[in-house]
């Protein structure tokens, strides 16, 4: 489709300069993804956990993931039983071309203690504890929530494993920028990581180094693998923990900063990254990266910038050019949401997006 865009449209949309990043960006995305494309590698995974209503929410995500990346994806479906049948008919649709491939898993949790970690925070929520012990023959793994949107490549995201250091295992984002606005540097009652702790919603994972490592901990003066300190963990702090997994997840990481690799909050952008006012610097500068609507802010009317990207997304048809059935209609909706604090910086929710159509109809054109 790209290759048959007429010239008039391609010079007025793709290569004025006063457009977003202009010439140079366009010939750098181009010879950026050529580099990628001809020096493939192992394919990338990504881990998501659905229970209950979340089946849309997750399809949504796994679209966002495809529509922009480059190397391979393999998919990791948690999800409860009933679902699985749902998760088949609709993902066995998608216009996959040979470049992804998923696997449905029952939720499962150690045996013993499979009711409190059920219980914990909510349903399902604490199966991502355990998946370097589940996922044994995975080398590294993206999890993400299921009110993850991508708006660049999961390429780019999943680099960050080479940019680990030899302790570091992990990588998250703060869970705030702004520690005025913080949540557990005001009410936890349990150690967590920095000055905010961090949010577990997006997780990169070198999983043999999980399975490897000896954490240190405040329960014994003996370092403990992952599927040790567990359980220790959530007896001693489940009266105290609110969050569920991220809270222990925290613990952990205050125990063992050197293991984690932080990331900014362009990759983690929830609402609180707005509400208040804009308090995501690196957003404001380069656009948002991965989409967080937590608190359920794609199915309500409280925050209807995160809305509108999503039922971008949601309602995008595989095929379609992107600029006229994704970018446009939804910068048209987010117009509509100024009235808001989020909506006053819509902007940053299509700036990345931009570039990525752009970089996506650079390879295209180039192949």
């Amino acid at each position: 489709r790209c290759k048959n865009l007429s010239v008039s449209f391609w010079n007025s949309y793709w290569m004025l300069p006063s457009d977003v990043c202009g010439m140079n960006c366009f010939w750098e995305a181009a010879f950026r993804y050529d580099y990628m494309e001809t020096h493939p590698s192992e394919k990338m995974h990504l881990a998501v956990v659905a229970c209950g209503e979340r089946l849309e929410e997750t399809v949504t995500m796994l679209r966002s993931a495809i529509i922009f990346s480059i190397k391979p994806l393999q998919f990791h479906i948690f999800a409860e039983d009933q679902l699985h049948e749902s998760f088949k008919d609709i993902l066995d649709d998608f216009p996959y071309e040979g470049k992804v491939n998923y696997t449905l898993y029952p939720i499962t949790f150690p045996t013993e203690s499979a009711a409190e970690w059920k219980k914990l925070f909510k349903p399902c929520a604490s199966q991502r504890l355990f998946l370097p012990l589940i996922l044994k023959n995975v080398d590294s793994l993206l999890y993400v929530d299921t009110d993850i949107l991508f708006l660049r490549p999961v390429d780019d995201i999943w680099s960050f494993l080479g940019k680990f250091n030899s302790t570091q295992i992990a990588a998250m984002a703060p869970e705030h920028e702004e520690p005025r606005i913080g949540w557990y540097n005001r009410f936890a009652r349990h150690p967590y990581y920095g000055v905010t702790g961090i949010n577990s919603g997006v997780m990169l994972m070198n999983m043999t180094r999980i399975r490897r490592k000896y954490f240190k901990n405040d329960m014994t003066p003996v370092r403990l693998q992952w599927g040790e300190i567990l359980m220790p963990l959530l007896k001693k702090y489940k009266l105290n923990i609110t969050w569920g997994d991220q809270d222990l997840l925290n613990i952990m990481f205050f125990h063992n900063p050197e293991s984690l690799y932080v990331f900014p909050c362009q990759w983690n952008y929830r609402p609180d990254h707005c509400i208040y006012g804009s308090n995501c610097k690196e957003a404001e500068e380069e656009g948002i990266f991965i989409l967080h609507g937590n608190r359920g802010v794609y199915h309500d009317d409280k925050q209807p910038t995160f809305r509108a990207v999503y039922e971008a997304i949601k309602n995008y048809s595989f095929g379609d050019d992107l600029v006229h059935s994704l970018l446009q209609p939804l910068e048209l909706e987010l117009r509509k949401t100024m009235h808001t604090y989020c909506g006053r910086v819509y902007k940053v929710f299509v700036k990345q997006l931009t570039k990525s159509i752009r970089d996506l109809y650079a390879r295209r054109s180039k192949g």
